[in-house]
């Protein structure tokens, strides 16, 4: 049976595709992305967009980083895999450097994001058990309402979102969920002694960029600190200079006992994750007790070093700072003008529209279809929601560009 190539397919015929062969677990937005270069991506036709949703923020560097793709290619030419089965000789150079750039002792390197999560999860218990005293299969964990962590079983197991758990049960056990930026159920919750960590994102972003009220997370890790309580962010999505700060928690100048690193580590190049905590946490764990085929492989720790040099070299933290505080400023005008918009939020280049609509109107969407055919993709959460987030090289000229189609899209819808 012939086939069409790529080349020979239409936008139409990709799609359906997709549709036809995968699994129906995304609702992608109808456009068809065939190349990105900086903050633009190009669908298979040529036309040019702004990209407003950096891969859920791992290109914070931009698509196709010329640093970051040549050290891909160079170190691809040499060697890929060797499995942790054996040395290599990036992954100690690697190590080092990432744990000096982060302030910790240890790294443990991983893939996927939801990795890592897994990852801080066994770290946290394997600690309670050796080193606080918690007696064996007793140890808990507390998680927020309105977190995401990713899709695995443990991680939906802290969920409070039912597309996230429905009909996947039986779930995980040991875990208990609270408010988030609620500091009277934590402090509630850590009078268990039983109770050994407490995971958080700074930040929520799959719940439409939930900012907490300032010093939320300092009182948290206080609180912890008192308890003796691992205090554990997820900053997959927050980390690596998206928000303004090369973390999230520098924000309130928090170092988390237990660090969640993925996304924007490799550039949104190839999948990287990594776990940092210092020698008492991370050396808990012994040989044959966690592993990863391709967690620090030498791509990996190739492209990874190269992604966060980017990060350094260019200030890509201060950019995300300064552009942020434009960007909220021209939105909160925009809200002025027009009853759609109910809240601007965000912090650095993580930020939110909420409509002036209910969860189940498709607005949001129909808003998102409409920057497309201006130019700007972005994406819908929790169905009232747009989240922007376009990749932290972005310049003030382009900002301001987006910014007008943003304002442009919404006065005309």
């Amino acid at each position: 049976m012939q086939t069409k190539t790529t080349e020979h397919l239409s936008e139409k015929e990709m799609m359906l595709l997709e549709d036809q062969y995968g699994a129906h677990n995304y609702h992608p937005l109808p456009v068809v992305l065939a190349r990105g270069e900086g903050v633009f991506v190009y669908d298979v036709n040529g036309k040019q967009y702004y990209d407003f949703l950096s891969a859920y923020s791992a290109v914070n560097q931009g698509h196709c980083h010329p640093r970051i793709i040549s050290a891909l290619t160079k170190q691809a030419a040499i060697l890929t895999l060797t499995s942790r089965a054996f040395y290599n000789d990036q992954l100690g150079s690697y190590e080092k450097f990432v744990a000096e750039f982060f302030g910790y002792d240890k790294v443990l390197p991983m893939n996927t994001g939801v990795e890592a999560v897994e990852t801080a999860i066994k770290l946290c218990r394997k600690w309670a058990y050796t080193e606080k005293g918690i007696a064996l299969h007793r140890a808990k964990i507390i998680f927020v309402s309105g977190n995401f962590h990713g899709r695995t079983l443990g991680a939906i197991s802290a969920s409070s979102d039912p597309s996230s758990t429905a009909g996947f049960g039986p779930y995980m056990p040991g875990y208990q969920i609270i408010p988030y930026n609620d500091l009277d159920s934590l402090a509630n919750a850590l009078e268990d002694p039983e109770v050994a960590g407490f995971l958080a994102e700074p930040i929520q972003g799959e719940a439409g960029v939930i900012v907490p009220d300032p010093g939320y997370l300092k009182s948290a890790y206080e609180l912890c600190k008192d308890r003796n309580v691992l205090f554990i962010a997820d900053e997959v999505q927050t980390g690596i200079a998206r928000t303004g700060k090369l973390l999230c928690c520098d924000h309130e100048e928090v170092k988390p006992d237990i660090l969640i690193l993925g996304k924007a580590l490799s550039g949104g190049v190839l999948p990287v994750s990594a776990v940092l905590a210092d020698d008492e946490i991370m050396l808990t764990i012994k040989p044959g007790e966690h592993g990863s085929t391709f967690g620090g492989n030498p791509l990996a720790c190739a492209v990874a070093t190269a992604a966060l040099e980017v990060v350094r070299d260019e200030a890509l933290a201060m950019n995300a700072a300064k552009m942020g505080q434009i960007f909220r400023k021209k939105m909160n005008q925009l809200k002025g003008q027009n009853d759609l918009v109910r809240e601007v939020r965000g912090k650095g280049l993580l930020n939110a529209l909420e409509i002036n609509d209910s969860e189940d109107s498709s607005t949001a969407w129909e808003i998102c279809l409409a920057l497309r055919d201006g130019g700007l993709l972005a994406k819908p959460t929790h169905g009232n929601i747009i989240r922007f987030a376009p990749p932290l090289i972005i310049t003030e000229e382009q900002l301001d560009v987006c910014c007008q189609i943003i304002s442009h899209t919404i006065n005309n819808f």
